[in-house]
Protein backbone atom coordinates (compact mmCIF):
# COMPACT_ATOMS: atom_id res chain seq x y z
CA UNK A 1 0.00 0.00 0.00
CA UNK A 2 2.97 2.36 0.31
CA UNK A 3 2.98 5.67 2.12
CA UNK A 4 -0.76 4.78 2.75
CA UNK A 5 -0.11 1.87 5.25
CA UNK A 6 0.93 -2.28 4.96
CA UNK A 7 -0.84 -5.44 4.94
CA UNK A 8 0.25 -7.12 7.82
CA UNK A 9 -0.48 -11.28 7.57
CA UNK A 10 -1.97 -12.73 10.51
CA UNK A 11 -3.24 -16.52 10.65
CA UNK A 12 -6.58 -16.42 8.29
CA UNK A 13 -6.60 -12.76 8.83
CA UNK A 14 -4.73 -9.67 6.61
CA UNK A 15 -4.41 -6.59 8.99
CA UNK A 16 -4.21 -3.27 7.22
CA UNK A 17 -2.00 -0.72 9.45
CA UNK A 18 -2.37 2.83 8.87
CA UNK A 19 0.59 4.58 8.64
CA UNK A 20 -0.65 7.56 10.59
CA UNK A 21 -2.23 6.84 13.98
CA UNK A 22 -2.91 3.25 15.31
CA UNK A 23 -5.94 2.16 13.49
CA UNK A 24 -6.14 -1.31 12.40
CA UNK A 25 -8.79 -3.05 10.37
CA UNK A 26 -9.36 -6.40 10.15
CA UNK A 27 -10.29 -8.18 6.60
CA UNK A 28 -11.32 -11.97 6.79
CA UNK A 29 -10.62 -13.85 4.03
CA UNK A 30 -13.63 -14.90 2.15
CA UNK A 31 -13.93 -18.59 2.45
CA UNK A 32 -12.85 -20.42 -1.06
CA UNK A 33 -16.16 -22.32 -1.06
CA UNK A 34 -17.64 -19.40 -1.98
CA UNK A 35 -16.22 -18.63 -5.08
CA UNK A 36 -16.99 -22.49 -5.80
CA UNK A 37 -19.56 -23.54 -8.41
CA UNK A 38 -22.07 -25.67 -6.81
CA UNK A 39 -23.87 -27.91 -9.10
CA UNK A 40 -26.46 -30.74 -8.79
CA UNK A 41 -26.03 -32.35 -12.03
CA UNK A 42 -23.51 -31.87 -14.87
CA UNK A 43 -24.33 -32.07 -18.79
CA UNK A 44 -25.07 -35.66 -20.27
CA UNK A 45 -22.19 -37.07 -21.72
CA UNK A 46 -22.62 -39.35 -24.97
CA UNK A 47 -20.10 -40.77 -27.28
CA UNK A 48 -20.48 -40.44 -30.90
CA UNK A 49 -17.55 -42.88 -32.00
CA UNK A 50 -14.41 -42.01 -30.70
CA UNK A 51 -15.57 -38.54 -29.75
CA UNK A 52 -17.03 -37.16 -26.50
CA UNK A 53 -19.47 -34.79 -26.55
CA UNK A 54 -21.10 -32.62 -23.53
CA UNK A 55 -19.95 -33.95 -19.97
CA UNK A 56 -19.22 -30.64 -18.57
CA UNK A 57 -19.46 -29.50 -14.98
CA UNK A 58 -19.21 -26.18 -15.06
CA UNK A 59 -19.12 -22.67 -17.41
CA UNK A 60 -17.59 -22.73 -20.42
CA UNK A 61 -13.72 -22.88 -19.86
CA UNK A 62 -13.64 -22.96 -16.33
CA UNK A 63 -12.04 -25.40 -14.00
CA UNK A 64 -14.06 -25.87 -11.01
CA UNK A 65 -15.51 -29.15 -10.15
CA UNK A 66 -12.53 -30.92 -12.12
CA UNK A 67 -14.37 -29.59 -15.48
CA UNK A 68 -12.40 -30.86 -18.71
CA UNK A 69 -15.10 -30.67 -21.04
CA UNK A 70 -14.45 -28.67 -24.55
CA UNK A 71 -16.89 -27.45 -27.58
CA UNK A 72 -16.28 -28.95 -30.90
CA UNK A 73 -16.65 -27.96 -33.98
CA UNK A 74 -18.24 -29.39 -37.40
CA UNK A 75 -17.90 -28.16 -40.83
CA UNK A 76 -21.14 -28.55 -43.14
CA UNK A 77 -21.26 -29.09 -46.22
CA UNK A 78 -24.22 -29.09 -49.27
CA UNK A 79 -25.53 -32.28 -50.67
CA UNK A 80 -25.72 -30.09 -53.50
CA UNK A 81 -24.43 -26.63 -54.47
CA UNK A 82 -27.56 -24.89 -55.21
CA UNK A 83 -28.46 -20.86 -55.97
CA UNK A 84 -28.26 -20.66 -52.49
CA UNK A 85 -25.58 -21.21 -51.39
CA UNK A 86 -23.18 -18.14 -51.30
CA UNK A 87 -20.44 -17.26 -53.75
CA UNK A 88 -18.05 -16.56 -51.06
CA UNK A 89 -17.86 -19.71 -49.86
CA UNK A 90 -17.41 -22.05 -53.02
CA UNK A 91 -14.05 -19.08 -53.60
CA UNK A 92 -12.87 -19.71 -50.02
CA UNK A 93 -13.50 -23.16 -50.89
CA UNK A 94 -11.25 -23.01 -54.08
CA UNK A 95 -14.08 -25.22 -55.99
CA UNK A 96 -17.41 -25.58 -56.77
CA UNK A 97 -18.66 -28.82 -56.38
CA UNK A 98 -19.86 -30.57 -53.21
CA UNK A 99 -17.88 -33.66 -53.50
CA UNK A 100 -14.80 -31.34 -53.99
CA UNK A 101 -15.62 -29.57 -50.72
CA UNK A 102 -16.40 -32.73 -48.94
CA UNK A 103 -12.99 -33.85 -49.60
CA UNK A 104 -10.96 -31.15 -48.39
CA UNK A 105 -13.87 -30.52 -45.61
CA UNK A 106 -12.41 -34.40 -44.01
CA UNK A 107 -8.79 -33.17 -44.16
CA UNK A 108 -9.74 -30.01 -42.20
CA UNK A 109 -9.36 -29.63 -38.11
CA UNK A 110 -13.19 -29.72 -37.63
CA UNK A 111 -14.61 -32.40 -34.78
CA UNK A 112 -16.85 -33.35 -37.01
CA UNK A 113 -18.52 -33.68 -40.49
CA UNK A 114 -22.07 -32.17 -41.45
CA UNK A 115 -23.99 -32.72 -44.72
CA UNK A 116 -26.90 -30.86 -45.65
CA UNK A 117 -28.90 -32.58 -47.91
CA UNK A 118 -30.59 -29.22 -49.23
CA UNK A 119 -33.69 -30.65 -50.88
CA UNK A 120 -37.14 -29.55 -52.09
CA UNK A 121 -40.86 -31.70 -52.15
CA UNK A 122 -40.12 -31.23 -56.05
CA UNK A 123 -37.13 -33.61 -56.04
CA UNK A 124 -37.19 -35.73 -52.78
CA UNK A 125 -38.90 -38.51 -54.24
CA UNK A 126 -36.34 -38.77 -57.06
CA UNK A 127 -33.44 -38.45 -54.89
CA UNK A 128 -33.82 -41.20 -52.47
CA UNK A 129 -32.18 -43.44 -54.97
CA UNK A 130 -28.86 -41.17 -55.10
CA UNK A 131 -28.53 -40.24 -51.64
CA UNK A 132 -28.96 -44.11 -50.88
CA UNK A 133 -25.64 -44.74 -53.22
CA UNK A 134 -24.03 -41.34 -51.74
CA UNK A 135 -24.44 -43.02 -48.13
CA UNK A 136 -23.03 -46.20 -49.14
CA UNK A 137 -20.23 -45.44 -51.59
CA UNK A 138 -19.23 -42.16 -49.83
CA UNK A 139 -20.20 -41.49 -46.40
CA UNK A 140 -19.37 -44.80 -45.26
CA UNK A 141 -15.82 -43.65 -45.89
CA UNK A 142 -15.76 -41.03 -43.66
CA UNK A 143 -13.23 -41.37 -40.69
CA UNK A 144 -14.46 -38.38 -38.41
CA UNK A 145 -18.66 -38.70 -36.78
CA UNK A 146 -21.09 -37.22 -39.15
CA UNK A 147 -24.20 -35.05 -39.09
CA UNK A 148 -26.75 -36.15 -41.33
CA UNK A 149 -29.06 -32.87 -41.88
CA UNK A 150 -32.22 -32.72 -43.39
CA UNK A 151 -33.69 -29.76 -45.53
CA UNK A 152 -35.51 -27.26 -42.58
CA UNK A 153 -38.78 -28.75 -44.55
CA UNK A 154 -40.99 -31.26 -42.34
CA UNK A 155 -42.60 -32.34 -46.07
CA UNK A 156 -38.54 -33.24 -47.04
CA UNK A 157 -37.53 -34.28 -43.63
CA UNK A 158 -40.37 -35.96 -42.79
CA UNK A 159 -39.21 -38.61 -45.75
CA UNK A 160 -35.59 -37.71 -45.69
CA UNK A 161 -34.45 -38.17 -41.58
CA UNK A 162 -36.25 -41.92 -41.44
CA UNK A 163 -34.69 -42.70 -44.77
CA UNK A 164 -31.23 -41.48 -43.35
CA UNK A 165 -31.46 -42.98 -40.26
CA UNK A 166 -32.48 -46.46 -41.74
CA UNK A 167 -29.73 -46.15 -43.95
CA UNK A 168 -26.49 -44.93 -42.68
CA UNK A 169 -23.86 -46.63 -42.37
CA UNK A 170 -22.31 -45.97 -38.95
CA UNK A 171 -23.77 -43.76 -35.75
CA UNK A 172 -24.28 -40.36 -37.09
CA UNK A 173 -26.21 -37.45 -35.57
CA UNK A 174 -29.53 -36.34 -37.50
CA UNK A 175 -30.82 -33.51 -37.44
CA UNK A 176 -33.23 -32.38 -36.49
CA UNK A 177 -36.77 -33.10 -35.39
CA UNK A 178 -39.19 -30.41 -33.75
CA UNK A 179 -43.01 -30.31 -32.64
CA UNK A 180 -44.46 -30.64 -35.84
CA UNK A 181 -41.77 -33.86 -36.51
CA UNK A 182 -40.80 -35.67 -33.63
CA UNK A 183 -43.44 -38.12 -33.62
CA UNK A 184 -42.65 -39.77 -36.80
CA UNK A 185 -38.87 -39.28 -36.56
CA UNK A 186 -38.27 -39.99 -33.43
CA UNK A 187 -39.01 -43.63 -33.04
CA UNK A 188 -36.99 -44.43 -36.34
CA UNK A 189 -33.68 -43.01 -35.17
CA UNK A 190 -33.98 -44.36 -31.82
CA UNK A 191 -34.28 -47.77 -33.39
CA UNK A 192 -31.53 -47.78 -35.12
CA UNK A 193 -29.59 -45.47 -32.10
CA UNK A 194 -28.48 -42.79 -33.58
CA UNK A 195 -28.77 -39.76 -31.78
CA UNK A 196 -31.12 -36.85 -32.36
CA UNK A 197 -31.14 -33.03 -32.41
CA UNK A 198 -34.37 -31.50 -31.22
CA UNK A 199 -34.97 -27.87 -32.05
CA UNK A 200 -38.00 -25.74 -30.37
CA UNK A 201 -37.86 -22.06 -31.01
CA UNK A 202 -35.97 -20.27 -28.34
CA UNK A 203 -37.92 -21.31 -25.73
CA UNK A 204 -37.12 -22.70 -23.00
CA UNK A 205 -40.30 -24.79 -21.61
CA UNK A 206 -40.64 -26.04 -25.05
CA UNK A 207 -37.24 -27.34 -25.19
CA UNK A 208 -37.63 -29.56 -22.24
CA UNK A 209 -41.28 -30.39 -23.36
CA UNK A 210 -39.53 -31.60 -26.87
CA UNK A 211 -36.93 -33.66 -25.04
CA UNK A 212 -39.84 -35.33 -22.49
CA UNK A 213 -42.03 -35.80 -25.78
CA UNK A 214 -39.38 -37.61 -27.08
CA UNK A 215 -38.41 -39.98 -24.44
CA UNK A 216 -41.57 -40.74 -24.09
CA UNK A 217 -41.56 -42.31 -27.82
CA UNK A 218 -38.63 -44.00 -27.14
CA UNK A 219 -35.26 -42.32 -27.75
CA UNK A 220 -32.69 -42.30 -24.67
CA UNK A 221 -31.94 -39.26 -22.99
CA UNK A 222 -27.62 -39.48 -23.91
CA UNK A 223 -29.26 -39.85 -27.33
CA UNK A 224 -30.61 -35.87 -27.68
CA UNK A 225 -28.62 -32.85 -28.13
CA UNK A 226 -30.47 -29.74 -27.62
CA UNK A 227 -31.04 -26.76 -30.82
CA UNK A 228 -32.39 -23.66 -29.45
CA UNK A 229 -32.42 -22.20 -32.28
CA UNK A 230 -30.92 -18.95 -32.88
CA UNK A 231 -30.27 -15.79 -35.35
CA UNK A 232 -26.96 -14.69 -36.69
CA UNK A 233 -27.28 -10.92 -35.34
CA UNK A 234 -29.05 -8.29 -33.57
CA UNK A 235 -32.39 -9.87 -31.45
CA UNK A 236 -31.74 -13.37 -32.60
CA UNK A 237 -27.80 -13.52 -31.40
CA UNK A 238 -29.07 -11.94 -28.02
CA UNK A 239 -32.09 -14.05 -27.48
CA UNK A 240 -29.78 -17.57 -28.88
CA UNK A 241 -27.15 -16.61 -26.24
CA UNK A 242 -30.04 -15.76 -23.56
CA UNK A 243 -31.53 -19.31 -23.49
CA UNK A 244 -28.44 -21.59 -24.56
CA UNK A 245 -27.15 -20.02 -20.67
CA UNK A 246 -31.08 -20.54 -19.52
CA UNK A 247 -30.91 -24.04 -20.67
CA UNK A 248 -27.15 -24.56 -19.15
CA UNK A 249 -28.25 -23.03 -15.49
CA UNK A 250 -31.19 -24.79 -15.70
CA UNK A 251 -29.48 -28.26 -15.86
CA UNK A 252 -26.47 -27.44 -13.26
CA UNK A 253 -29.67 -26.98 -11.19
CA UNK A 254 -30.73 -30.42 -11.25
CA UNK A 255 -32.87 -30.65 -14.22
CA UNK A 256 -32.39 -33.49 -16.12
CA UNK A 257 -34.87 -33.34 -18.38
CA UNK A 258 -32.32 -30.58 -20.21
CA UNK A 259 -29.01 -31.69 -19.05
CA UNK A 260 -28.16 -32.66 -22.69
CA UNK A 261 -25.65 -30.72 -24.72
CA UNK A 262 -26.37 -28.31 -26.70
CA UNK A 263 -25.90 -27.99 -30.67
CA UNK A 264 -25.81 -24.63 -32.49
CA UNK A 265 -25.98 -24.06 -36.14
CA UNK A 266 -23.71 -20.89 -36.81
CA UNK A 267 -22.77 -21.18 -40.60
CA UNK A 268 -26.73 -21.04 -41.68
CA UNK A 269 -27.82 -18.51 -39.39
CA UNK A 270 -24.70 -16.39 -40.30
CA UNK A 271 -24.95 -16.42 -43.83
CA UNK A 272 -28.40 -15.35 -43.92
CA UNK A 273 -27.25 -12.17 -42.93
CA UNK A 274 -26.28 -9.61 -45.90
CA UNK A 275 -23.58 -8.57 -44.79
CA UNK A 276 -21.90 -11.52 -44.54
CA UNK A 277 -23.11 -13.00 -48.39
CA UNK A 278 -23.11 -9.25 -50.32
CA UNK A 279 -19.91 -7.60 -51.07
CA UNK A 280 -22.21 -4.29 -52.37
CA UNK A 281 -21.21 -2.61 -48.81
CA UNK A 282 -18.98 0.52 -48.69
CA UNK A 283 -15.57 0.00 -48.08
CA UNK A 284 -15.42 0.88 -44.85
CA UNK A 285 -17.00 -2.35 -44.04
CA UNK A 286 -13.72 -4.19 -44.94
CA UNK A 287 -12.70 -6.87 -46.98
CA UNK A 288 -15.71 -9.16 -48.04
CA UNK A 289 -14.07 -12.14 -47.44
CA UNK A 290 -12.62 -11.41 -44.53
CA UNK A 291 -15.69 -10.10 -43.00
CA UNK A 292 -18.09 -13.25 -43.78
CA UNK A 293 -15.51 -15.31 -41.89
CA UNK A 294 -15.66 -12.80 -39.23
CA UNK A 295 -19.45 -13.10 -38.81
CA UNK A 296 -19.90 -16.52 -38.31
CA UNK A 297 -16.27 -16.54 -36.14
CA UNK A 298 -17.84 -13.87 -33.81
CA UNK A 299 -21.73 -16.09 -33.51
CA UNK A 300 -19.75 -19.19 -32.89
CA UNK A 301 -17.60 -16.92 -30.04
CA UNK A 302 -20.78 -16.29 -28.51
CA UNK A 303 -22.69 -19.55 -28.42
CA UNK A 304 -19.67 -21.24 -27.01
CA UNK A 305 -18.88 -18.29 -24.25
CA UNK A 306 -22.71 -19.14 -23.75
CA UNK A 307 -22.41 -22.92 -23.44
CA UNK A 308 -22.97 -24.70 -26.75
CA UNK A 309 -21.26 -28.13 -26.73
CA UNK A 310 -21.11 -28.25 -30.95
CA UNK A 311 -21.01 -25.49 -33.36
CA UNK A 312 -21.84 -25.68 -36.58
CA UNK A 313 -20.05 -23.48 -39.46
CA UNK A 314 -19.65 -23.47 -43.15
CA UNK A 315 -16.69 -21.42 -43.59
CA UNK A 316 -13.23 -23.18 -43.64
CA UNK A 317 -11.38 -20.44 -42.12
CA UNK A 318 -13.85 -19.97 -39.41
CA UNK A 319 -13.57 -23.27 -38.53
CA UNK A 320 -9.76 -22.88 -38.15
CA UNK A 321 -9.85 -19.83 -36.62
CA UNK A 322 -12.14 -21.10 -33.56
CA UNK A 323 -9.68 -24.38 -33.27
CA UNK A 324 -6.94 -21.99 -32.85
CA UNK A 325 -8.85 -20.05 -30.31
CA UNK A 326 -9.46 -23.36 -28.39
CA UNK A 327 -5.92 -24.64 -28.85
CA UNK A 328 -4.81 -21.41 -27.08
CA UNK A 329 -7.11 -21.88 -24.41
CA UNK A 330 -5.83 -25.28 -23.57
CA UNK A 331 -2.50 -24.04 -23.04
Amino acid sequence: MGKYGRFVKNNSLFFIKLTKGYLIFNIKLMDKSLLSFDIKEKIRETKLGNLKIGGASARSFMRENDNIARPLVAIEIPYTIDNTYPEVLQTVWGCDKAEQMLEKACKSEADIISIKFNLTEENIDGSISDIAIFLKNTVSKISKPIILRGANNDAVDLKLLPFLAQNAPKQCIISFAQESTYEQIVPVVAKYNHLLVLRSPIDINLAKELNILSIDKGIAPENILIDPDMGGLGYGLDYGYSIIEKIRQAAFDGDTMLNMPIIAFIGEESYRAKEAKSDTFDTQWGDYKERAAMWEISGACAMISAGADIVVLWNPQSVQAIKSLLKGENK
